[in-house]
C-alpha cells in the first residue's frame, strides 16, 4: 500500500497548497470576499458532484485509467487558472477540481479497501488519514517558495498531482470491484441520530468557511505568505493533535456531551479570535490550532454517534448520507462568509464559526438534557478528514454483515429526575 499513501501525499500536498494559493492570488487580483467564498464554495460543489459520477466512470475504464483521467482533468484546471484570471471562471475551474479529486481519492481510498487486511482494517484507516492531514499541512509550507503572482505555484501543484499518479498508475496491484454505496434517507438519518445530522451540516459550514476563506483572512489581517502558511498549517495540526483525546472523551460517555462540550470550547475560541483582532500574532496562531482541534473533532464524533445507533446493514449507507450532509455545509459555508466579511470586515469569519458552533452547541446540548440514549451498537471514535464513502469502508463498524438487528434507535424522553444519565455500555 506505499504506493497508495505516496500518491495521496503528493495530492493532498497539491490541493492543500491550491487551496491556499488561490486565496492569496484571488486578493492580489482584487477579488472581494464574497466573490472569493462563491469561488471557494465551487470545490465543494465539485465535490459533491463527483461522489456520484466517480464511481460509474471507475466502473467502466478501470481504476488505473481512471486514476490517469482525473489527473489529467486536475493539472489542466489548476493551470487554467493563472492564464484565465476571471471570477466566473475560477468558479468553473474550482467546480471541475472539486470533481477531479474525489475521483482521485475513491480509486484510491476503493484500492486501500480491497489490499487491507481485514485485521488491520482500523490501523490502515488511521495511517491514512494521518497522511492526509500531515500533507496538508506540508503543502501550506510550499506556497512562500514563490511569489503567488507568478505561473510558477501554480505549476508546481499541477508537477504534484502528476507525479501523485506515477506510484499508483505503475502499481501491478489488481483492480478491485466499486460495490455501489447506498445512502440512507436524509429524514431516516436524523430521527436515528438527530445530533449526529446536526453537527456533519453545521461542523461543515464551519469548516468550510474555514478551508473556504481561512487565507483570505489572514491576508485581510495584514500577513505574509509565510504568515499565511503558519496559520493555516498550525490549524490543521491543531486537528491532528486533538482528535484523538476528545475521541477517548466521547467513548467513555454519551457523544452528545463531548460534542456540546467541543462546540462550547470552539465558541469561545471563536470569539476571542473575533475579539483580538489579530494584533498579536502568537496568540492568533495558539486560538487557530486551539479552533482546529476542536472543530476537526466535530465530524468524527458526528460519524461514532451515527455509528452507536445503526443498525449493522445501514451503517456504511448512513455514514454516506452524513457525509453527503457535511459536503451540503461545507459547499454553503465560504458563500455565506465571504458575505459576511465583505459588509463586516475579516473579523467576521471567526464570528460567523462562533455563530455556527454556538447553534450547534445548543441543538446538541439540549438534546443530551431533553433525551437520554443508551448505546444500540457501541462504536470507538476514528479521527477522520471528510473524504469519500470509500474511506468509511475501512472502518471495521461498517464491515459487520453478521451482527445482530438493531434495536430501535428513537430517542426516549428523560424523566425530569436530576439523577437520570445516560447508562454507559462496555466498550
Amino acid at each position: 500500500m506505499t504506493a497508495l499513501l505516496a500518491g495521496v501525499a503528493l495530492l493532498l500536498a497539491g490541493s492543500g497548497l491550491l487551496g491556499t494559493l488561490l486565496a492569496v492570488r484571488g486578493r492580489a487580483e482584487g477579488f472581494n470576499d464574497q466573490t472569493l467564498g462563491l469561488i471557494m464554495s465551487g470545490y465543494f460543489v465539485g465535490f459533491f458532484l463527483g461522489t456520484y459520477a466517480a464511481p460509474n466512470l471507475i466502473q467502466r475504464i478501470g481504476h488505473i485509467r481512471a486514476f490517469a483521467f482525473y489527473a489529467a482533468l486536475c493539472a489542466v484546471t489548476v493551470l487554467l487558472h493563472p492564464m484565465l484570471v476571471d471570477p466566473w471562471i475560477w468558479g468553473g475551474l474550482r467546480v471541475l477540481t472539486g470533481i477531479a479529486l474525489v475521483g482521485l481519492y475513491t480509486v484510491i481510498e476503493s484500492w486501500l479497501n480491497a489490499q487491507a487486511p481485514a485485521a488491520q482494517r482500523s490501523q490502515v484507516f488511521a495511517v491514512y488519514m494521518a497522511v492526509n492531514l500531515l500533507a496538508l499541512a506540508a503543502g501550506q509550507w510550499l506556497i512562500g517558495l514563490y511569489s503567488p503572482l507568478l505561473f510558477v505555484p501554480f505549476s508546481l501543484v499541477a508537477i504534484l498531482i502528476c507525479v501523485a499518479a506515477l506510484p499508483v498508475t505503475a502499481s501491478r496491484m489488481l483492480q478491485p470491484e466499486l460495490p455501489a454505496t447506498p445512502r440512507l434517507a436524509l429524514v431516516a438519518l436524523y430521527r436515528a441520530a438527530p445530533a449526529a445530522a446536526s453537527g456533519a451540516l453545521l461542523g461543515g459550514l464551519a469548516l468550510g468557511g474555514f478551508w473556504g476563506l481561512g487565507a483570505v483572512y489572514a491576508s485581510r489581517l495584514g500577513m505574509d505568505v509565510t504568515g499565511i502558511a503558519t496559520l493555516m498549517s498550525l490549524t490543521i495540526l491543531g486537528g491532528a493533535a486533538l482528535q484523538w483525546p476528545i475521541g477517548r472523551l466521547s467513548d467513555r460517555g454519551d457523544r452528545r456531551t463531548t460534542l456540546a462540550l467541543v462546540c462550547t470550547l470552539a465558541t469561545v475560541v471563536s470569539v476571542a479570535l473575533a475579539l483580538t483582532g489579530g494584533s498579536d500574532r502568537t496568540l492568533l496562531y495558539a486560538l487557530f490550532f486551539a479552533f482546529g482541534g476542536l472543530s476537526f473533532a466535530i465530524y468524527p464524533v458526528c460519524v461514532a454517534h451515527l455509528l452507536d445507533h445503526l443498525a449493522a446493514e445501514d451503517m456504511l449507507s448512513g455514514c454516506s448520507s452524513l457525509l453527503l450532509l457535511n459536503g451540503i455545509g461545507s459547499a454553503l459555508g465560504p458563500a455565506l462568509a465571504g458575505a459576511l466579511m465583505t459588509q463586516a470586515g475579516p473579523q467576521a469569519l471567526p464570528a460567523f464559526f462562533a455563530i455556527t458552533l454556538a447553534l450547534l452547541a445548543l441543538v446538541t446540548g439540549g438534546r443530551r438534557l431533553s433525551y437520554r440514549r443508551e448505546r444500540e451498537h457501541p462504536a470507538h471514535f476514528h479521527p477522520m478528514l471528510r473524504t469519500t464513502p470509500s474511506a468509511l469502508e475501512l472502518l471495521p463498524e461498517t464491515d459487520a454483515p453478521d451482527a445482530p438487528p438493531a434495536a430501535s434507535a428513537t430517542e426516549v424522553p428523560s424523566p425530569a429526575r436530576p439523577s437520570d444519565r445516560p447508562r454507559e455500555e462496555s466498550q
